[in-house]
């Protein structure tokens, strides 16, 4: 009798624990693929976080506001709504005489005013540009972001928007979860770019979760998956087959990937697999001194070198 009564504790202590893990998981997904609506602020970046303000961040989610264009282009634009999953909203910039056009999608909490710099350097190498908000961000619809897996949908539709105006030499460039849109898209959808530009693409949704969680120097295991099981059920996807590694094995136009070696967020072991995957002409660009960050910050030089000698091998008039 006693060991049963003893049994019955243990399994409501297991219970318990049990409830308890997965409140925060399912808190923790739905803050991570839902930005704030409010002007609420901004959580800190791991690093710069007192303990306690770790512990808390680790219970109850991280703190994130919509993000909003902050700038405007410099040169004429237009500013275009796309029907897509979500409507989006887009900036059209055009040069004399281009050489084709660069379609421009940003990362995890951007939104397409923080990507004008790179389409500056793509305008100053004679390219029309857009710039997408993906859903969720800037001022496209709502606030729901699913790093990279129906925003897949948007990258079809803004290269069918360019496509429908007659234009060739269509080219899409990404940064994190922009990238990773732009390969699951070319897997979904077959869209056929001249060629793709991507900036430190995970490698799968596992590992950019745990990434997370090795940043705050918390373990990942049971959490992460858990966090990935939840957000998957919240956002109407399995989140354990969102792999970029895999997308890789259905691209075979010339691709340009680019890594910073000191990226926290994104392993080498994941930007050698997918380069290994790869199916096309490919050329890997590793930045020494950088991390998961603007590569024109500390690469400029480089980093429009490498660009330009992709563009002009890749171009046919």
């Amino acid at each position: 009798m006693k060991l049963l009564k003893s049994q019955r504790k243990y399994i409501r202590v297991i219970l318990i624990i049990f409830l308890i893990i997965n409140t925060i998981a399912f808190v923790h997904a739905y803050k991570f693929t839902h930005f704030a609506e409010n002007e609420s602020i901004k959580t800190k970046s791991p690093e710069k976080l007192s303990s306690f303000e770790k512990v808390k961040t680790l219970v109850f989610g991280v703190n994130y506001p919509k993000p909003k264009n902050t700038k405007l282009p410099t040169q004429k634009y237009q500013t275009i709504k796309l029907k897509s999953n979500k409507e989006i909203e887009c900036w059209s910039i055009k040069t004399e005489k281009s050489k084709g056009t660069i379609i421009i999608f940003h990362g995890y909490g951007g939104e397409k005013s923080s990507m004008l710099d790179k389409s500056d350097e793509f305008i100053k190498l004679g390219f029309n540009t857009m710039l997408i908000d993906f859903m969720g961000s800037g001022n496209s619809e709502g606030n729901q972001t699913t790093i990279g897996y129906k925003e897949a949908e948007e990258v079809k539709t803004a290269f069918d928007y360019i496509s429908q105006t007659g234009e060739k030499n269509i080219y899409l460039f990404g940064t994190s979860m922009g990238a990773v849109a732009i390969m699951k898209s070319i897997n979904d959808y077959k869209i056929k770019p001249k060629g793709i530009i991507i900036e430190c693409p995970f490698g799968s949704m596992y590992e950019t979760v745990c990434a997370r969680f090795k940043k705050m120097n918390a373990p990942t295991f049971p959490m992460a998956g858990i966090l990935l099981f939840w957000g998957g059920i919240q956002n109407g996807f399995w989140g354990f087959d969102h792999n970029p590694t895999e997308y890789a094995k259905s691209i075979t136009c010339p691709t340009l990937l680019l890594y910073g070696e000191k990226d926290k967020n994104v392993s080498r072991k994941e930007i050698d697999e997918i380069y290994a995957n790869l199916k096309g002409p490919k050329n890997l660009k590793i930045y020494k001194e950088t991390g998961h960050e603007n590569y024109l910050k500390k690469n400029k030089t480089e980093w429009n070198a490498n660009i330009s000698d992709f563009l002009i091998n890749n171009l046919t008039f």
